[in-house]
């Protein structure tokens, strides 16, 4: 008796790369992708064309360097959200998760695939983008170099707090099966809640506040940072508990 061979089966790698191929035949993708390096290296180069000597002497340099982050911020939340919960907006996800029964191989690859782009990305806008700025800083009490104490760090760790973040929103995605209240959802957490909660005169509120996605990238990117530490450990909990989320809303409801 001979046993019949299935001639395609469901791995790790084939669903990680359907879920690559997925994401990069979207134009959608790169259209975020370039604009989102564009604006960080067009803002960097454009604050510090604009420098004059004693303005923001106080800011750290990668920080001032690196204020298009803002953008990025945005963007790549956006598409985070976009690689979930766009495939339940377009019914994809049903083909999906027939191809995948198992289902959270699904959302692993999803943030492997997100948070590898992004990081790669971001690290390469990062090194264009300081030595690029640097050429209008010199002379300026932010000048600096690559190899400066702090300064490989920072644009590293701004790397990572962006990757993380991005697959935050990729579980909040997963998590509200929908673009808009995901959307809205994540502005809230990185953007307002963190300043709304500030205004607050408690300390111990203040201090929470400090481990915030947004106030945690921040540390990040600071090259006189002494807690980014701190802050890493923070940004990868928020990612966390968001795929958590994300992982026990896929098991139990349906598609």
């Amino acid at each position: 008796m001979t046993t019949a061979t299935t001639p395609y089966r469901v791995t790790p790698a084939r669903v990680l790369h359907s879920e690559w191929h997925k994401l990069w035949t979207l134009r959608s993708t790169w259209i975020t992708l370039v604009a989102t390096s564009v604006l960080t290296l067009a803002m960097g180069a454009g604050v510090s064309a604009a420098y004059d000597a004693g303005d923001g002497a106080h800011m750290d340099t990668v920080v001032l360097v690196l204020l298009g982050t803002q953008f990025a911020t945005v963007n790549l939340g956006v598409l985070g959200i976009l690689s979930t919960a766009g495939e339940y907006s377009t019914g994809q996800i049903r083909a999906t998760m027939t191809a995948v029964p198992t289902r959270l191989p699904v959302l692993w690859s999803k943030a492997a695939v997100l948070g590898t782009i992004t990081f790669v990305l971001s690290l390469w806008t990062n090194l264009l983008t300081f030595p690029l700025a640097q050429s209008f800083l010199d002379g300026t009490e932010h000048e600096a170099a690559l190899g400066d104490p702090g300064v490989l760090r920072a644009l590293t760790g701004n790397a990572a707090g962006l990757a993380l973040l991005t697959v935050l929103a990729l579980g909040l995605g997963a998590l509200a099966r929908s673009v808009p209240i995901a959307t809205g959802v994540f502005i809230g957490l990185v953007m307002i809640l963190p300043e709304v909660l500030a205004m607050l005169p408690y300390d111990i509120v203040d201090d929470a506040v400090r481990h915030f996605p947004n106030r945690a990238l921040e540390t990040l990117t600071a090259a006189d940072s002494a807690s980014s530490g701190t802050a890493l450990l923070a940004m990868s909990l928020w990612t966390t508990a968001s795929l958590a989320a994300a992982a026990l809303t896929l098991k139990r409801r349906d598609v």
